[in-house]
Formats: structure tokens, sequence, C-alpha cells
């Protein structure tokens, strides 16, 4: 069971990632024009986490009915996790629409290989603020995307979306990057947070972290979308 659990979340990882920037662009490309509004779509769909959430929560009080166990706990999260998850999520709200912003600027095959770069950012932070150690493996992986990266900015006008100005497609660039540092700087954070938790990292623990996160970084898109009156233009 866990395996079949694993490979289903990987399918819808792999579905999400993959599809998740196309259908973005093609709102893009077919005349959308609101940035905050696709920033918002990116985590309003948060309440599905109480599917697996409430799944969870039955069998934690099922077990403890079962085994008359009366000191374990159904919600795991502490008021001290619950704070930092809320600077996740304003962090993430932010990174979402420097994401939305290159995704906008951008063909999707430019701010997808400029966003792969999140990976150098990730392990830069992991070794400074999670103590990673690096690895061959890494060290390569980050020089390719590096290389990868500055190939792109010597040869960015080779694919400027027609009726774009050289300025909007570099800001697209800079933003691009931008929401790929900032998701660099939340995975340590998050490792970060799990570490001195001090108690087991379980799925139920991870899905109550990312509902929050996700309530929080749709928030911020709430905001954005009510200062630029995104919700009267739909």
């Amino acid at each position: 069971m866990k395996i079949v659990l694993l490979v289903l979340n990987c399918i819808f990882l792999a579905v999400g990632t993959c599809g998740g920037p196309l259908v973005m662009r093609l709102y893009f490309i077919k005349g959308g024009k609101r940035i905050w509004l696709s920033t918002w779509l990116q985590t309003v769909a948060w309440p599905i986490n109480f599917l697996p959430l409430g799944i969870s929560y039955f069998y934690s009080l099922k077990n403890i009915n079962d085994n008359n166990n009366n000191n374990t706990k159904v919600i795991l999260m502490t008021p001290r996790i619950f704070v930092a998850t809320i600077g996740i999520g304003v962090l993430q709200g932010f990174g979402n629409y420097f994401y939305s912003y290159g995704t906008a600027k951008l063909p999707v095959s430019t701010s997808g290989l400029l966003f792969a770069t999140q990976l150098a950012f990730t392990t830069g932070f992991a070794f400074l603020i999670a103590k990673l150690k690096f690895t061959s493996y890494l060290v390569n992986a980050v020089i390719l995307l590096t290389i990868g990266v500055v190939l792109l900015a010597l040869h960015s006008g080779g694919d400027q979306p027609e009726g774009e100005t050289k300025k909007e497609y570099i800001l697209g660039f800079i933003m691009t990057l931008a929401a790929a540092a900032l998701s660099g700087l939340i995975f340590p954070l998050v490792e970060l947070i799990y570490k001195k938790a001090h108690q087991a990292i379980t799925y139920t623990l991870v899905l109550e972290f990312q509902t929050v996160y996700c309530f929080v970084a749709t928030i911020v898109a709430t905001i954005g979308m009510i200062i630029n009156k995104d919700f009267l233009g739909l």
C-alpha cells in the first residue's frame, strides 16, 4: 500500500509539474493578462488536502479508540510550527507571483529551464541553512544548470514572443529567476522547520503543513487580486 501511494503521489506531482505551466502559459497566449489571478490559481485548490487529511484523522481517532491511548494527538502541528508555516506561506505567495509573471512573458520552455535553476538555489541555501553536504553529483548538476542559464541569457532574444518588448522579456527572465531563488530558499527552510520540530515527520504532519502554507499563499494572492481589481474584471 505504501508503494502504491508513493507511485500515485509521484504521478500527481509529474502531471501537475508538467501540465501546470502549460495551462498557465496557454491562458496568457489566449489573451489573459491577470498575473495575480494566475498566482491565485496555483494554490486556491488547497481545500483538496482535507480529503487525505480527513482520512488520516479518521484512522488516528480509530487507533486511539482501539488502543485506549488518550495521549496520542490527532492534530500534529504545534503552535511554533504553525507560525513558521505562515511565514513560508507568505514567501510562497510572492514566489508564485514571480513565477506567474515569468510565465506571462516567456515561452514555457524558457521559463521551465530557468525555474530548474531552483536546484542550484536549493543546494546553496541548504548548505547555509540545513548544513547540506555537497556531493560530486550535486556540483555537476548545478554547473550544468548554470551553463544553461548563461546560454539563455546570451541568446535571450531568440525566443522572444511576438509583440513583446525587450524590457518585458528581460523582466520576465529576472522574475522567473527570482521565483526559482525563493523556491530554493523555501525548501531548506521547510527542512529546518522539520528538524526543529523534534517530532516524527509523518504524512499527516506534511499534509497539515501544506494545507496551511497553501492557504496563506492564497490569501497573499487574494489581497493582490483585490488591490489590482482582478475580481471586478472576471
